[in-house]
């Protein structure tokens, strides 16, 4: 019998600003989220940001957020409480995982193994 599935880990990565120390050691931001599939929540969320207080702040401002309804309160959260220069690169990353989350939900997410 097959366990169901009930939290998937979804990626995203989008491209840092020059200059940055995030940028200086990665070139890309990669954002990784954890999503309870029944109710849209975020569980965990992790970033490749340059200094723990930056990824502890993103981690800690995403888990709990839904991204059921769509991305647009999680949005507003980063842009609201994160104020450095990576903001728009954790935008797009999140705005990635979210095209991710939908097309999971909806069954039409690539497979390897087809």
């Amino acid at each position: 019998m097959e366990k169901p599935i009930k939290h998937v880990l979804f990626s995203g990565y989008a491209k840092l600003p020059t200059g940055i120390t995030a940028s200086e050691m990665y070139k890309v931001i990669g954002l990784i989220l954890v999503i309870d599939i029944d109710n849209g929540e975020i569980i965990e969320a992790d970033c490749t940001l340059a200094t723990h207080v930056a990824r502890r702040h993103v981690s800690e401002m995403l888990v709990g957020q839904s991204l059921k309804n769509g991305p647009d309160q999680a949005l507003r959260l980063i842009d609201q409480v994160y104020q450095g220069s990576a903001k728009k690169a954790i935008i797009t990353a999140l705005r990635i995982i979210y095209d991710k989350y939908r097309s999971f939900k909806e069954g039409t997410a690539p497979s390897i193994l087809d």
